[in-house]
């Protein structure tokens, strides 16, 4: 359920003037300038081994996916061109001595998996290209992840960029430390209470524990597991553990105390709702910490515990 109104307006009254006093200690925070290069990067296993990484590159007029990467690496492709079987000789498909396992290549656009082919998608100025093979059969598609951060915040996708706001469920030091962590990668974001609504094509990033935040639709599919919504991990019924999954969606841990999340999920028609979230508040402070390019880079999702952080999917040790 939704938290109730009047609760929602004592915690947004806050949170207004939480945004004043950002907005006032940022007087000349600009949004970082366009970008004129592109980055391709290239894993496998879930971001878990980097194949290639391009560095900048710039774009020509007209180019596509498939076009800058085919411009880098070797690349096979189905028939029609629509899909990429091989990348730099290595092949999707089933596995040998992996009965069930069916790797594939999937695609990202500064952090959203793209829903067109390689050859019909441009590429723009600013772009993060991820490609990744991996296990498909638990989760078909994994609509968004978090290892491009500051993408999607930064430069949006499908060349738009799109206006950002952080929910918190209270005035806190995660709720800061986002803010912050945004406004340093040259983002400006609203701050709002969770349950304050907005337009669909808004990037949300929703700060609280889970117990606060699973009453929103979109991020709630995070706690049906990775079938609904790509995640591989899954909060308990009142959100006071955290289930890690591998890449089949098979329980390996479960974390209680002083666990956090940091993921991103997305709709069929919405923008990605990212979510920063814990059993409890100071698993939301680990999660808050670890909201920053070195410990997001490459990874589909990440959990965190007073150890460190734990890369989502946990692999299985033949895959590693």
């Amino acid at each position: 359920m939704r938290r109730p109104l009047a609760r929602v307006g004592a915690v947004g009254a806050a949170l207004t003037a939480l945004a004043i006093a950002i907005a006032l200690a940022g007087c000349g925070l600009i949004a970082a300038s366009a970008p004129t290069t592109v980055e391709l990067l290239v894993t496998r296993e879930f971001g878990s081994a980097a194949l290639h990484r391009s560095g900048a590159l710039r774009a020509g007029s007209g180019e596509t996916v498939i076009d800058l990467l085919d411009s880098e690496l070797p690349v096979i492709t189905g028939p029609g061109g629509k899909l990429v079987r091989g990348i730099d000789g290595l092949s999707g498909g089933a596995q040998a001595g992996a009965p069930g396992q069916m790797d594939e290549w999937s695609y990202y656009i500064n952090g959203v998996q793209a829903s067109k082919a390689p050859a019909a998608t441009s590429v723009h100025p600013g772009d993060h290209i991820w490609w990744d093979l991996h296990d498909t059969v638990e989760a078909k598609e994994i609509p968004a992840v978090v290892g491009a951060f500051p993408e999607p915040f930064l430069n949006g996708f499908e060349g738009a960029r799109l206006p950002v706001r952080i929910e918190c469920a209270s005035v806190d030091y995660a709720c800061s430390t986002v803010t912050a962590s945004l406004r340093a990668a040259g983002v400006p974001a609203a701050v709002a209470a969770i349950g304050s609504g907005g337009a669909p094509e808004t990037l949300r990033v929703m700060v609280g524990p889970w117990s606060h935040l699973n009453g929103d639709l979109e991020a709630a599919s995070i706690g049906v597991g990775p079938k609904e919504s790509g995640v591989y991990a899954r909060f308990s019924t009142n959100g006071q553990a955290l289930t890690l999954l591998d890449e089949r969606g098979r329980a390996v841990r479960t974390l209680t105390s002083d666990a956090g999340l940091v993921a991103a999920t997305k709709g069929p028609k919405e923008a990605p709702v990212w979510v920063v979230t814990g059993t409890e508040e100071h698993g939301v402070e680990l999660a808050a910490r670890a909201f920053n390019r070195a410990t997001l880079a490459d990874r589909f999702a990440v959990a965190l515990e007073p150890g460190g952080a734990i890369a989502l999917p946990v692999l299985a040790p033949a895959t590693r």
